[in-house]
């Protein structure tokens, strides 16, 4: 043991490629799925109305996965690794899925099977994203996490510009963009079909390139990093009343029972069960806790979820609005671009086809600004004006974005407020988990990465469960204003960023 480095080595550039490669094929898998499924789901029959319903699943299964993964990740040592092994197995099966879901015209029932489809493909992009943030942090020394994240992101925009402008680009090649008869354009099932293979195989160059350090070394690097003691949370999770849970539970039934008292859209129903949910695990884990039987996998998360380091709550709120507005858009830029920019809602008609495909252009346009920020414009602003204010000037930047849809309707113009919103991304992906990174006890990166998307997946399930209410009582078929939701959330959020400067390591005490 006396041989082991006491630091990590620095990565060379190559080092930082295939750190991150992997990263570029999840994310074709993701913009395919943001940039497509509405179309798809109104392609199979959906209306507007079912689309935050349908869209459900992939926050749901964010939410249950992540946490999850990030736990098993931390405690998982074999031949491929500490990471790897989720990679390869969530690379696979969303490979699958990508293969599978232009099938479901040609089933009996095809909005269901699209549905569970992406139900199967989300969970399966996070069980190999969720360990790439905790991979970067394993493999790179503190004084490179930046660097480290800021390629990852580069990753991250150039695989969505590629997953984004595929239908558009085959569409340009004369593949056939309308399909008659309910059925999925050419241009979308080929997407599909191309993105699967290359989801799979940057995946696998990760796998392949990269070596993982042992445990041993990884606690030799650990040493002088400050740590959370390891039985604090569990006390903490001890010293916890049950009345806390009993009122996340009172909490869901008053949401339950206010469905049918108050009118609203039936899938709120669905966060009331997970608010009643959450408190009924939460007894759960403060009675083992409390019993010493804390080694359990729902103690040890509910534990560190109470423990959370005051500067990872900062950011969780940060995190809360920018997914907030995320979300809104991924459901609602192909009905407001193809309603109020190209003037039809009627998934058979060339207008329609014309604007979903415009769609793509745009995503690939803010993905691609993303990219080049993330490795140009971010460093230089971060050194400028400091991690915090950086972040919080990229979030205005991008909800001026937002006000541009709301209220340009030129496809044209549209471009430029891709430029607004695709800086945003960049500082998004790549600097709360800069700040993070350098501040969390190496043995627990992965789960504590997984609590801390935890609040990139709760404001997409409100938006899922809670925006079709409010769209349906105060804005019935004018999905428009969901543009100004998103504006007004990342306005909080770049306010919200202003307080995390405060508990920076080296400014406050951090409090756990």
């Amino acid at each position: 043991m006396d041989s082991i480095a006491a630091t990590k080595p620095r990565q060379n550039f190559w080092g930082l490629w295939n750190i991150s490669f992997g990263f570029f094929g999840i994310q074709i898998g993701f913009a395919l799925q943001n940039a497509n499924m509405s179309r798809v789901f109104q392609t199979l029959g959906a209306s507007m109305e079912d689309l935050p319903v349908l869209w459900v699943a992939a926050p749901l299964t964010g939410l249950l996965v992540q946490p999850i993964i990030g736990h098993l990740s931390d405690k998982t040592w074999n031949r491929l690794g500490r990471r790897r092994p989720y990679f390869l197995v969530g690379a696979i099966f969303a490979a699958l899925s990508l293969l599978v879901m232009p099938l479901s015209p040609l089933l009996g029932a095809p909005l269901l099977f699209a549905a569970a489809m992406l139900w199967v493909l989300d969970a399966s992009l996070n069980v190999a994203m969720e360990p790439f943030r905790a991979f970067v942090g394993d493999m790179l020394h503190t004084d490179q996490h930046s660097a480290g994240y800021a390629v990852q992101t580069a990753f991250i925009g150039a695989g969505a510009v590629v997953g984004s402008i595929f239908p558009w680009l085959l569409g340009q090649m004369g593949v056939s963009n309308v399909a008659p008869g309910g059925g999925l354009p050419d241009t979308v099932r080929w997407s599909f079909w191309a993105g699967a293979v290359a989801l799979f195989l940057a995946v696998l160059w990760t796998v392949v390139t990269t070596r993982e350090y042992s445990s041993e070394q990884l606690a030799a690097f650990d040493r002088d990093m400050k740590t959370v003691p390891v039985g604090q949370p569990l006390q903490m999770l001890a010293d916890k009343s049950y009345l806390s849970g009993a009122m996340w539970i009172g909490l869901g039934i008053v949401v339950i029972v206010s469905v049918d008292a108050l009118a609203l859209e039936k899938e709120v129903l669905l966060l009331g069960a997970l608010l009643a949910g959450y408190g009924l695990l939460s007894i759960i884990a403060i009675y083992y806790a409390r019993h010493g039987k804390g080694t359990n996998m729902l103690s040890s998360i509910v534990g560190d979820f109470s423990g959370m380091p005051e500067l990872m709550k900062r950011l969780a709120l940060v995190q809360f609005f920018s997914w907030s507005a995320l979300f809104i858009m991924w459901i609602n830029t192909t009905p407001v671009v193809t309603q109020y920019v190209f003037g039809s809602s009627d998934t058979t008609s060339v207008a329609y086809n014309e604007g979903a495909n415009w769609v793509n252009v745009l995503f690939t346009v803010y993905n691609g600004v993303a990219a080049i920020a993330a490795l140009a414009l971010l460093p230089w602003m971060s050194r400028r004006f400091g991690q915090v204010r950086t972040h919080a000037i990229c979030l205005s930047l991008g909800a001026a974005g937002f006000l541009m849809f709301f209220l340009i309707r030129d496809a044209q113009a549209l471009l430029l407020a891709e430029i607004g919103i695709g800086i945003a991304w960049a500082s998004i992906l790549a600097l709360p988990y800069a700040i993070l990174a350098s501040s969390l006890p190496q043995a627990k990166l992965g789960i504590f990465m997984g609590l801390f998307n935890v609040f990139i997946v709760v404001p997409q399930l409100l938006v899922a469960t809670v925006m079709g209410s409010i769209m349906q009582a105060f804005f019935p078929g004018e999905p428009i204003w969901t543009m100004l939701f998103a504006a007004a959330a990342w306005i909080i959020a770049a306010l919200a960023m202003l307080r995390v400067e405060s508990v920076l390591p080296g400014r406050a005490p951090r409090t756990t």
